[in-house]
C-alpha cells in the first residue's frame, strides 16, 4: 500500500478509535468543571488553595485522582476491548461510522511517531 494513504487511513482509525474510546468517557466529567481565569496565558497567576490552607500553583496541581485515573482507564480498556471483540459485526459497524463522521473534523494526526511509542 502507498505509504501516504497507509498513513491516511492510520489517521482515519486513530481519530475513530479515540472518539470511540475516550470521549464520551469519564474524562468529560473532569473536562466540564470551571476553567479558572488567567491573565497570563499559561495559568502560571492561578493557585488552588486546598483544605489546609496550602497554596498550590495551578501548572503543579493534580486534576485528576488516582480512582478517577482507575475509572477512566477501566473504562477506556473496555471500549477498546468491545471495539476489538465487536469490529467486524454489522451491526457494531454502524456504531464506527458513526465515530468516523464525529472524528471526521478533528486535526489529522501529527505527521511523525510518539516517542514514547517508537521502536526506532
Amino acid at each position: 500500500m502507498n505509504l501516504k494513504i497507509e498513513r491516511k487511513l492510520a489517521g482515519k482509525f486513530a481519530k475513530t478509535l479515540t472518539a470511540m474510546c475516550v470521549r464520551h468517557t469519564e474524562l468529560e466529567d473532569i473536562h466540564a468543571g470551571i476553567t479558572p481565569v488567567t491573565k497570563t496565558g499559561d495559568y502560571s497567576d492561578v493557585k488552588v488553595i486546598d483544605a489546609d490552607g496550602n497554596e498550590i500553583p495551578w501548572n503543579e496541581a493534580s486534576r485528576i485522582t488516582n480512582p478517577e485515573m482507575k475509572t477512566l482507564m477501566k473504562r477506556i480498556v473496555n471500549r477498546l476491548y468491545t471495539y476489538f471483540i465487536q469490529g467486524e459485526d454489522p451491526r457494531f459497524q454502524k456504531h464506527v461510522e458513526y465515530y468516523e463522521r464525529c472524528a471526521g473534523a478533528w486535526d489529522d494526526p501529527e505527521p511523525e511517531i510518539d516517542e514514547k511509542l517508537d521502536i526506532n
